[in-house]
């Protein structure tokens, strides 16, 4: 059986929390992770090094695997969609009309499409589910209410639709998405070793 794959996005200031325990959950869940960068039009395009390595919001430095126009149109190809917060990257993220635009495809084509904290707004931005639940980060509560019927739940999934809040809900949002793309039973088999306390 093939292994599910899932894009996850980063950009300059993206929460390195979300960005790396989502990654490391999906890939304990036998799924294929690719990092894509998404440059902002104010990053110097001239820099042949600019996106070797994106500066996250704490200071933590991650080396992208891919630059998102290396996608080269097999971006429908993956499995799930992922936008991680921080508020200078996920602006940057839910700005790019080529995200918007695959954000939008995957959801139409019954993909699953996740994002957490301020990612969220990527998700009004693309125009996906709405009206659906949803949650982020109550810092960006305000701008999703009109939109969506907003959720304070640690994790909501409403359909391929797949929603989380901050830098502590992060594991339990990348087990959501192992369960949307592998199952109850991987998901039970991975979450155990994580040792996640009984209480959260």
């Amino acid at each position: 059986m093939t292994a599910p794959r899932a894009l996850i996005f980063i950009a300059q200031g993206t929460e390195e929390t979300e960005f790396v325990a989502t990654y490391d959950v999906l890939v304990r869940g036998g799924v294929q992770v690719t990092s894509v960068h998404v440059g902002s039009s104010n990053h110097n395009a001239q820099d042949p090094h600019a996106a070797e390595l994106v500066k996250c919001s704490r200071g933590v430095l991650i080396k992208p695997d891919k630059k998102l126009d290396e996608l080269a149109g097999k971006a429908l190809e993956y499995d799930a969609f992922i936008v991680p917060g921080g508020n200078e990257g996920s602006a940057t993220i839910s700005a790019n009309e080529d995200v918007q635009a695959l954000l939008s495809a995957a959801y139409g084509k019954g993909k699953v499409v996740a994002a957490i904290c301020a990612g969220s707004l990527a998700i009004k931005a693309a125009g996906v589910a709405k009206d659906s639940p949803i949650t982020s980060h109550p810092s960006v509560k305000d701008q999703l209410d009109a939109d969506y019927h907003y959720k304070e739940d640690s994790v909501v999934v409403s359909d391929k639709l797949i929603t989380s809040r901050g830098p502590g809900t992060s594991l339990h949002f990348g087990l959501a998405i192992v369960e949307a793309l592998q199952g109850k039973e991987k998901r039970d088999e991975i979450e155990k070793p994580l040792m996640l306390p009984s209480n959260a």
